[in-house]
């Protein structure tokens, strides 16, 4: 083994798939995107280099590119916040249960490989004042509000609900990272903690929470990225209104690429959205530099 590593043509060849996929894939797109931002392009004609202009008017005279950023922002930091104190309080309880165990954690991580599309259609009905929910509410005489219609407030109700249905939906990923984390710990870990006094909660915080911090990292990232780049549950409830006031960044995208053709434009958009998932990754790794204990 100690050989293949000092072999400089045996590692090129093993890394070179890697580096091609990961060019041809991922790198070449982002600077075809780039490009794309700094021009004029409809797909059919040939692109009209404009410069920053695209970026100009995104931050300048775009209303609906404000609106998006901050819906963008608040789903992240609900869903950062929230699937992790609800994965990990599931996580803690699940892995101490021994009988059950299993088929708490298939109901929990169901909604995860169910199809966003479908689960946006079937929240929409249940939300939908005509029927559903506001049907049940009208039988013990409470009206129910607009769920997705309302516009009040600085961030709307349709919003809110969008991002519980999406805790709903993937806090059992988030559990599942964590449970994986949490078997890992050795028992005797425990057993000491036990033997010395400590209670449950107290082993929970002065054992679980440290050894689990190197997965909060994990977990956080994926959950901000994945927020950021939300699509499917907002385009299906809402498809960004009422009167967009339920865009975010992937659907304004989305609009302005596959509704308007202004694909320079949407290219420009999803630049932004490319900074903001790196600089959101990078915060995360400096503020969760931990050590890995050993378990």
């Amino acid at each position: 083994m100690d050989k293949i590593f000092r072999d400089k043509k045996a590692i090129i060849l093993f890394i070179a798939p890697g580096i091609l996929l990961f060019t041809a894939i991922l790198l070449v797109p982002i600077c075809q995107a780039f490009f794309y931002s700094l021009c004029d392009w409809n797909a059919l004609t040939k692109p009209e280099f404009v410069g920053f202009d695209n970026y100009i008017k995104l931050f300048a005279d775009d209303e609906i590119m404000r609106i998006a950023i901050k819906n963008s922002v608040f789903f992240t930091l609900f869903s950062a916040v929230t699937q992790q104190i609800l994965g990990l309080a599931l996580a803690a309880v699940l892995t101490n249960v021994k009988k059950g165990r299993n088929i708490f954690k298939n109901i929990y991580y169901l909604p995860v490989v169910l199809s966003s599309a479908a689960l946006g259609l079937l929240w929409s009905f249940l939300f939908n004042p005509k029927m559903g929910i506001n049907q049940i509410l009208k039988l013990m005489g409470i009206k129910g509000p607009l769920w997705l219609m309302d516009t009040k407030g600085f961030i709307v109700l349709p919003m809110w609900m969008i991002a519980v249905v999406a805790l709903w939906q993937y806090a059992g990923s988030t559990m599942m990272l964590y449970m994986a984390r949490i078997s890992g710990i050795s028992k005797s870990l425990y057993e000491a903690a036990y033997i010395d006094g400590a209670t449950r909660f107290q082993a929970f915080k002065k054992l679980t929470l440290p050894l689990v911090k190197p997965m909060v990292a994990t977990t956080l990232s994926l959950n901000c990225i994945g927020s950021l780049k939300f699509f499917d549950l907002v385009y299906n409830m809402t498809q960004g209104g009422p009167n967009h006031r339920t865009e975010v960044l992937a659907t304004h995208l989305y609009d302005q690429g596959f509704k308007y053709f202004k694909y320079g434009y949407a290219s420009a958009i999803g630049i932004v959205l490319l900074i903001m998932c790196l600089s959101v990754t990078l915060v995360i790794s400096k503020c969760f530099k931990s050590e890995d204990y050993e378990m």
